[in-house]
C-alpha cells in the first residue's frame, strides 16, 4: 500500500498541470490558468468548504493525492517511503490504508476549520504522512533515524525516533502558531496529523493487546 500511494501521487502529478509535462495544458499564462483551475477543482478551498454542499467536503480526499510542484511531491514521498513501510507492516495493509486516508482527511479539514476565510488552495499528502510519523513514533520509538541538520553543517547524524520526531513536531507547532491565511506550508495540518497518528497507534494497539511499542533493534530510517 505504501508503494501504491507513492505511485498514485506520482502518476497524478505527472498527468496534471503542475508537472508541466502535458502539452494540452499549454505554456506560460495558459499553463498557469490550467494549474489554478485544477487545484481549485480538486484541492481544498477553506472559504468555500462550509455550507457548500457535499462536493466541497470531499475535496480533502482528492487533495491528499495532489502536489503543487516537484519539491512538494518529492519531499512528501521521501518521508512516506522511509516511514510508511514499517508502519504498514505493523498495522496490516487494510488498516494502514484506512488510517492514512482518514487521518489525512481530518488533518486537512482541521486546517480549513482553523482558517475558514482563507482563499488559498490546500493540496498535499503531508497531513496523512505526518500521521504516519506519529504512528511510527509510538510503534518504533527506538528506531534509528538518519537526518541532516543545517545548523550542524548538514552532517548525516543518527538519532532515535523518540528524539527526532518530537523535535520535528515542535518545529511544526511553532510554525503553525505563526501561520496565516496566505500561501505557504499548512503546518497545522502536520501537527493535527501527527497527533492523530500517535493517538491512533496507542489506542488501537492497546486495544489489540499488543503490549506496547515493539523495540526496533535492527530498524533504521533515513529521511
Amino acid at each position: 500500500m505504501t508503494y501504491a500511494l507513492i505511485g498514485s501521487c506520482c502518476l497524478l502529478f505527472l498527468i496534471g498541470p503542475a508537472s508541466g509535462f502535458v502539452p494540452a495544458y499549454g505554456t506560460g499564462e495558459e499553463l498557469h490558468r490550467a494549474q489554478t483551475a485544477y487545484f481549485e477543482r480538486w484541492g481544498v478551498l477553506p472559504h468555500t468548504l462550509w455550507g457548500g454542499g457535499i462536493r466541497p467536503l470531499l475535496t480533502p480526499l482528492t487533495a491528499l493525492f495532489l502536489h503543487g510542484n516537484w519539491m512538494h511531491l518529492l519531499g512528501n514521498l521521501l518521508f512516506l517511503f522511509v516511514f510508511g513501510g514499517m508502519v504498514e507492516e505493523r498495522m496490516g495493509t487494510p488498516r494502514f490504508a484506512v488510517f492514512y486516508v482518514c487521518a489525512g482527511y481530518v488533518a486537512l479539514l482541521c486546517y480549513a476549520a482553523a482558517h475558514p476565510g482563507s482563499t488559498e488552495t490546500l493540496v498535499g499528502a503531508s497531513g496523512a504522512i505526518s500521521a504516519v510519523l506519529g504512528a511510527f513514533l509510538y510503534l518504533f520509538p527506538r528506531a534509528r533515524v538518519t537526518s541532516v541538520y543545517p545548523f550542524l553543517l548538514f552532517l548525516p547524524l543518527r538519532f532515535p525516533a523518540w528524539l527526532v520526531l518530537p523535535f520535528w513536531l515542535t518545529l511544526q507547532w511553532i510554525a503553525a502558531r505563526r501561520d496565516t491565511d496566505g500561501p505557504g506550508v499548512a503546518y497545522l495540518a502536520h501537527v493535527v496529523g501527527f497527533t492523530l497518528g500517535f493517538l491512533y497507534a496507542w489506542l488501537q494497539f492497546r486495544a489489540d493487546k499488543v503490549g506496547g511499542p515493539a523495540p526496533a533493534t535492527k530498524g533504521e530510517s533515513s529521511p
